[in-house]
């Protein structure tokens, strides 16, 4: 598609015979025929067919015809068909015949066919055949029906805007002027305006300026011109009555139409950083995050929010709890928006504000009818965590209450739930007692292996006084049941010495007959025995009413549980031997944990599981065992004491990171030491209102910091500038690229350097990957050694590093031939699209898990130091690393790390690095990429492979 098309329909080609048909239906009587006949041909013409002699006979039979369908057909067919010559570039002569006709229609009794007469004439681009029509066109401003002067003011502004247009319409912006202040309808209003705002924009400020008191009264299509000339008028800097038209902005913010309100809320924020004006506006996204409906409008309200709290965040503190509010949508995505920028917005003011109202979220999220409610109280558990970790002293009003989820059915906010508390027992010494009261309390609800794992740790480091530690231990006993966990029996139906016979205390006998439920919940037979399960009273392993979790757990072949029941019992017994002044007692609570940890060894090695125990828990056991039965005051430091210490120094790493980035993000000051200090209580007020004092203040701030005069980093341009052709090809040719997160745009400059007008040059480009090109460049005459700059846009749908490739096409007087200069292609990196970004541990794991697309590349560098190698693929790849310094530190020849990045269209990135040094003392190993796309995958790998190198890669 070559020629500008106003109109597309798709159309498979038909038989040449078609267009013979087509003009005997045109010369036929029937209505019907000749309706069906004008589409055909219009969909010919759409899709590549020229039909040169249908003219005449529409000109003859279709012209006449009264019948509204066929004249709108023949609108379109006019619209699409060719109307010059493809030699000379003249207008056909043959066009000439339509004029009369469109007089005619411009001055018909129906107003219908006037006004899709004065639609077509929008897109009519031939002033020859627009002049003689031009008093019929102004005529129609005064008919009586606004259907008619509404098209007649988009028809006047259509050829005025033509290259030529203001010979044929002089004096169109006074005319348009006139019309626009007598004129009633809407629409026709909005169409005069716009016509004033793009070819007389003084004219449509002085009407905006004449009616500032009326604004807030006009429609909604006026009052959306309005804010957009607004906005453009107020570009240009130090414009001197900006507190006027900011005035207009902000009676529109109580507008009752939606649209209206954003759009004014979004103009004011870019006129003015004045903290009224932005507080205005960000009151106005609030009612509309409450008031609407619609998900994708709260999200992009959301947003805007987002980037206000980035520049004006002092304001929009004010308003964080009707940001809050926003949380009664039932969208997760919304739930997340919004509880991220609260988030952003605490200060010790807030704090407990916020914090009682999450408090009352995580209530509601118990009733059980909120969709998705355990994943909005896992998010919910996240931000109270964030909220307590940065504000200690709001931990006391949540922790007991968040304590009561750790039997969560959804096993991630129960895991959040049991790492708050863990980090919350830690950093507030004063609720340590009542937390390990709380947790032991509510230790036999808990049904998740990892929650369990990280509560028992809990006990054994935070249980200190004699009361805490015997009823952790009892506890822990009580969710283990009875021992041992399983018998067999010497007497039984079989005279064979391992048969199984009647149970020593209360259990479950498996019959050799038929299949039965093992406690893991799988079926089993047994052919010769019947093994026993000891269990409390029936119950089903995991339900609500169980208090042996422990058990179930174990018996499910959990042994990684195990090794912690262990280590916890471990813990409490070498404490009690310091808290327990009766040597019996402790030595009692010692044999107690030993005949626990034996009973577990055996069950592991029985063949009762399908799956024996494991070499690291059976290691771990033992060494427990050992442990108790011989101690000494070097094992017990390491047991009772590193074991916290090691916590509290990740904790405190943990801080130290967060407080570096802080400080990071504060250096970037907007004010220097030798900036300008405004007092605007000594500025002269000359009846200036609070908003535009302020307004004022701001603009000088502004000056004073060279806000306004930020020119573009000119070396970081020069990198940026490709070389398409060579130095002595006779068009050179050199492009600067830039990325715009969904855009990228080429600007490319063209110089010829031969002694010959170039004609009909054209910047020919395609691209492959997921790269689309957006408008097909135009063709142009190049003088001798002159220059021109060509923009080529190009719109971008995945991460993925694409190509673009393409010539150079141009004609000369000399060469009838077209000559050719293929360009160097453009590789579009993905690193442009991707950015550091940070995620929890658990999240980076369950993504690990979840990606599909993962791309394994084989460590080949010729770098030998492993942290040297790891600290080059982070900037190679431009990605963070979540594995902590304090985990890299040491010399062991061995490094693993996780790295991760996010890109502008919201994909993961996830790396996991691990190098190992070989005697000869190379670097090997993998370098292992997953992400949910397989682009971004193949890319970062490429990469890595081609980066990985070192030295002067």
């Amino acid at each position: 598609m070559e020629k500008p098309c106003t109109l597309l329909v798709h159309f498979d080609k038909g038989s040449p015979s078609m267009a013979n048909e087509i003009k005997a239906d045109l010369e036929g009587s029937d209505v019907a025929a000749k309706v069906d006949a004008m589409k055909r041909a219009i969909m010919l013409l759409l899709n590549g067919e020229t039909l040169p002699h249908l003219f005449i006979t529409v000109v003859r039979y279709v012209l006449p015809s009264e019948d509204h369908t066929i004249q709108k057909l023949l609108l379109l067919y006019l619209e699409i068909v060719d109307k010059r010559d493809v030699a000379s570039g003249k207008v056909l002569p043959e066009m000439i015949l339509i004029c009369q006709n469109l007089r005619n229609n411009l001055q018909h009794p129906n107003e219908y066919i006037r006004g899709v007469t004065l639609r077509f004439l929008c897109r009519l681009n031939e002033p020859e055949l627009l002049e003689p029509l031009v008093p019929s066109i102004l005529a129609n401003l005064d008919h009586r029906h606004h259907f008619i002067r509404r098209h007649a003011l988009s028809a006047i502004s259509a050829i005025y805007r033509l290259p030529h247009g203001d010979q044929l319409l002089p004096d169109a912006p006074e005319v348009v002027e006139r019309a626009l202040t007598g004129e009633q309808d809407a629409s026709a209003r909005r169409n005069a305006f716009l016509m004033l705002c793009a070819c007389a924009q003084e004219r449509a400020v002085a009407y905006l300026l004449t009616n500032a008191e009326r604004v807030a009264e006009w429609p909604d299509l006026l009052q959306m011109a309005a804010v957009d000339l607004i906005r453009k008028v107020c570009r240009s800097p130090n414009r001197a009555d900006k507190g006027r038209y900011i005035k207009i902005i902000i009676s529109l913010l109580s507008a009752p139409n939606s649209a209206v309100v954003y759009e004014s809320a979004g103009a004011l924020v870019s006129l003015s950083s004045a903290p009224t004006a932005v507080r205005a506006a960000a009151n106005t996204y609030c009612q509309l995050l409450s008031s609407q409906s619609d998900n994708n409008v709260k999200l992009i309200v959301l947003d805007r929010l987002h980037e206000l709290r980035a520049s004006h965040r002092d304001v929009m503190v004010d308003v964080v709890m009707d940001v809050l509010r926003a949380l009664s949508s039932p969208n997760v995505d919304v739930r997340r928006k919004v509880l991220d920028l609260v988030l952003d917005l605490l200060t010790p003011r807030n704090v407990e504000e916020v914090v009682m109202y999450l408090k009352k979220e995580v209530v509601k999220t118990q009733a059980g009818d909120l969709e998705k409610g355990g994943e909005y109280r896992q998010m919910l558990v996240q931000a109270i965590h964030s909220c307590a970790v940065e504000y200690p002293e709001v931990a006391g009003s949540v922790v007991h209450l968040l304590m009561d989820f750790l039997g969560d059915t959804n096993v991630a906010a129960a895991v959040d739930v049991v790492l708050f508390v863990r980090e919350i027992i830690e950093t507030n010494p004063k609720l340590r007692v009542s937390m390990i009261q709380r947790l032991i309390d509510t230790f036999y609800q808990i049904r998740a292996s990892r929650v369990c794992s990280c509560a028992l740790w809990i006990l054994g480091e935070y249980s200190l006084s004699l009361s805490e530690v015997e009823s952790a231990i009892s506890t822990i006993k009580q969710c283990l049941g009875d021992l041992p966990f399983y018998t067999v029996s010497e007497e039984g139906e079989s005279t064979d010495a391992s048969k199984p016979a009647q149970p020593v205390v209360n259990s479950v006998t498996v019959s050799s007959r038929r299949p039965v439920v093992l406690a893991d919940g799988t079926y089993a037979t047994q052919s010769a025995a019947t093994e026993t399960a000891i269990s409390s009273p029936a119950v089903a392993p995991g339900s609500l009413s169980s208090t042996q979790n422990l058990r179930s757990l174990i018996l499910s072949g959990d042994f990684f549980l195990a090794a912690v029941v262990a280590c916890t019992l471990t813990k409490l017994v070498l404490r009690l031997e310091e808290v327990q002044p009766s040597k019996a007692e402790a030595n009692k609570a010692s044999t107690g944990a030993l005949l626990i940890m034996v009973s577990i060894l055996q069950l592991g090695q029985s063949s009762y599981l399908p799956h024996p125990i494991d070499n690291d828990s059976y290691d771990r056991i033992v060494l427990c065992v050992r442990l108790l039965c011989n101690t000494g005051d070097d094992v017990r430091k390491v047991w009772l004491q590193s074991c916290r210490q090691s916590f509290t120094k990740m904790l405190a790493e943990k801080q130290f990171r967060e407080t570096e980035e802080m400080k990071a993000k504060a250096q970037i000051s907007h004010a220097q030491p030798d900036d300008l200090i405004d007092f605007y209580h000594l500025k002269s007020r000359r009846g200036m209102s609070q908003l535009e004092l302020e307004d004022a203040v701001q603009d000088d701030l502004k000056a004073a910091t060279g806000e306004f005069t930020k020119d573009a980093d000119d070396a970081n341009r020069l990198n940026r500038i490709l070389q398409l052709t060579g130095f002595s090809d006779p068009v050179y040719a050199e492009a600067y690229v830039t990325v715009h997160h969904y855009d990228i745009v080429l600007d490319v400059t063209v110089i010829n350097r031969t002694k010959e007008t170039l004609q009909n040059l054209c910047l020919e480009l395609a691209t492959m990957g997921d790269l689309k090109l957006v408008d097909r460049p135009q063709n142009y005459t190049l003088a001798p050694e002159s220059s021109k700059q060509i923009r080529a846009n190009i719109k971008v749908s995945s991460t993925e590093t694409g190509v673009i490739f393409g010539n150079i096409v141009y004609e000369t007087s000399n060469v009838m031939e077209r000559s050719v200069v293929v360009l160097n292609d453009i590789h579009i990196d993905i690193m442009d699209y991707i950015s550091p970004a940070t995620c929890a541990d658990v999240a980076f794991r369950n993504m690990w898990a979840e990606f599909e697309w993962e791309n394994k590349v084989a460590v080949n560098t010729v770098i030998q130091d492993e942290k040297e190698f790891l600290d080059h693929i982070i900037k190679s790849t431009n990605m963070k690393c979540l594995t902590p310094p304090s985990a890299l530190d040491g010399e062991c020849g061995f490094i693993a790390a996780n790295l991760y990045a996010k890109s502008v269209f919201g994909e993961d990135a996830l790396v996991n690095i691990s190098v190992e040094k070989q005697a000869d003392g190379k670097l090997s190993g993998y370098i292992r990429i997953r992400s949910k796309t397989q682009g971004i995958a193949l890319s970062l790998g490429d990469k890595i492979t081609l980066k990985q190198k070192g030295g002067s890669s």
